[in-house]
């Protein structure tokens, strides 16, 4: 029987929203096996989602690298894909749909449009919009779509925990990619020794950075959650803000995270998109929105924080 084929490369943000229209895909492909073409990066966490029988690495290369291609188109043969759910909906999905999986039938952004909509107008709805409408053009029911579901990836790291703290922390993301230094806040060092001011004894702060983030942490005056000396995996950090009191993220992957967990937080937004494009507000989980984020002061930060803990 063939198989079908999702294929979302990240970030780390994308790939956790994508998880509620895996879960509504593999629900309705009961009977065929669901795979996932994705980053290296997100491999690991994501081959042990339970919505899928196996992940698929793409490396991503140029595409004038003709044997990067040759292979890849080779890897994907064994694998009988006849239906192919584009949830990146790139440039490079899109020449894949044209030179490396040409015989599957698509389902993307492009096979989701009305009558002369563009593409342009349909990526300026919000993301889980979007792909629920996506995979309702494919005669999906999509109950986790826009209800993304992570419980299948938090385990216990009461042991991480009381290895860096004794009592219930608030844990912070100041951290954003090299590339998108836009959605960095750039006053955190002020608002953690306000954090801890404030709540004393009470709270610990504590800072999970990424693997390129650990120098950038140690300069913060927060404890810095590491297990072994590493950063901790992504499951791990799934697990992390799970059993948070309090979530304070700039707009990347940890706050994504937060919102489909239903935790109080809030994330900092300046200009360089909206939280209701990026569907990343929930009941507890608000966002703060300013032009720039450099113009967003501590003091207002903080109160924000007072008010929902208190």
């Amino acid at each position: 029987m063939s198989n079908i084929l999702i294929i979302k490369h990240g970030s780390l943000g994308d790939l956790i929203q994508a998880n509620g229209a895996i879960k509504d895909i593999k629900n309705f492909f009961k009977n065929r096996k669901v795979f996932l073409l994705t980053a290296q990066a997100y491999s690991i966490f994501m081959s042990e989602c339970p919505y899928l029988d196996g992940v698929i690495i793409d490396k991503r290369l140029p595409r004038w690298n003709f044997f990067y291609l040759r292979d890849l188109k080779k890897n994907l043969a064994r694998f009988d894909i006849s239906k192919v759910f584009d949830l990146q909906n790139s440039s490079r999905t899109k020449f894949y749909k044209k030179f490396i999986i040409k015989n599957a039938e698509w389902s993307s952004s492009e096979t989701s449009l009305e009558p002369g909509q563009t593409k342009a107008d349909f990526d300026q709805e919000p993301v889980l919009d979007r792909m629920e409408l996506q995979l309702k053009k494919s005669g999906i029911e999509t109950e986790f779509t826009k209800n993304v579901d992570l419980n299948w990836a938090i385990e216990d790291i009461s042991h991480l925990v009381k290895q860096h703290t004794n009592r219930e922390y608030i844990l912070l993301f100041p951290f954003c990619s090299p590339k998108l230094k836009n959605k960095k806040w750039p006053y955190y060092k002020e608002l953690i020794q306000k954090l801890k001011q404030e709540f004393k004894n009470k709270y610990s702060v504590i800072l999970a950075p990424g693997p390129d983030e650990v120098e950038e942490a140690n300069q913060l005056n927060a404890k810095v959650m590491l297990e072994n000396n590493q950063p901790v995996n992504i499951k791990t950090l799934v697990s992390l803000i799970y059993s948070a009191k309090f979530i304070i993220a700039n707009d990347t992957g940890p706050a994504h995270i937060a919102s489909h967990l239903d935790k109080k937080g809030i994330v900092l937004f300046g200009s360089h998109t909206s939280a209701k494009k990026v569907s990343i507000e929930n009941f507890n989980f608000k966002a703060i929105s300013v032009k720039d984020l450099k113009n967003l002061n501590v003091e207002t930060v903080i109160n924000e924080i007072k008010f929902k803990l208190n």
